[in-house]
């Protein structure tokens, strides 16, 4: 049974069309222990069939380390979204519910080949000059999540030291207990930062500038 209603793969399809570039779908999976493996590459292979700009290939996470190492994948299911560059645009859980967008965002992203970030935030990226991993928790129920996921994704895009993962929070239970996790989303800088909600890109920037130069 198809996930994308008829509905739902036109309207993709619509969407997909301002794709500026070609885009590929890293997915990493394995046959057991993963209840999201199997629904999460249906999803992607239906997303994969709205667009000849898009393309998907998969990975097994236990035999296929070459390529579990060049990504920097560390748990399952994976996707990396991934244009004329890998951004560090990451995907962990199946993006179901509202993160369904959050993948078409990023896939559109990645195809601009730019952030779409202000100038002023920009600039102030250029400060960071050590690798900075944010990792956004969300559930797929979450009306307010792709905004904070599709930040984290823009940042990423626009400085070679970032790198930003959503991570579907109810997968990964014991990211939830390590994060202290009360409420969604919740965006991790380096594992030892928390910024909650959907903050605006100026406010958000600040404080990662913040916890950065902390950090340091």
């Amino acid at each position: 049974m198809a996930m994308l209603s008829d509905r739902d793969r036109k309207a993709v399809q619509d969407r997909l069309r301002q794709m500026a570039g070609p885009v590929k779908l890293v997915y990493f999976t394995q046959e057991l222990e993963c209840p999201a493996c199997r629904e999460t590459s249906q999803i992607l292979r239906e997303l994969s069939e709205t667009s000849d700009k898009l393309t998907l290939e998969s990975y097994n996470f236990q035999i296929d380390r070459e390529t579990v190492e060049k990504y920097r994948v560390d748990k399952i299911p994976a996707t990396v979204v991934e244009g004329a560059k890998d951004a560090g645009i990451r995907f962990y859980g199946m993006p179901a519910g509202y993160e369904f967008a959050s993948l078409l965002e990023a896939v559109l992203i990645v195809a601009a080949g730019e952030s779409g970030l202000s100038d002023a935030t920009i600039d102030k990226l250029k400060r960071i000059d050590k690798p900075v991993r944010l990792e956004v928790l969300v559930t797929p129920t979450c009306p307010y999540c792709p905004a904070a996921v599709t930040l984290a994704h823009r940042l990423a895009m626009a400085s070679e030291h970032v790198t930003a993962d959503m991570v579907e929070a109810t997968e990964f239970p014991y990211l939830v207990q390590k994060y202290r996790v009360m409420g969604v989303p919740r965006t991790v800088v380096n594992e030892t930062v928390y910024i909650d909600g959907a903050v605006p890109e100026a406010a958000f920037v600040d404080r990662l500038i913040e916890a950065v130069a902390k950090a340091n």
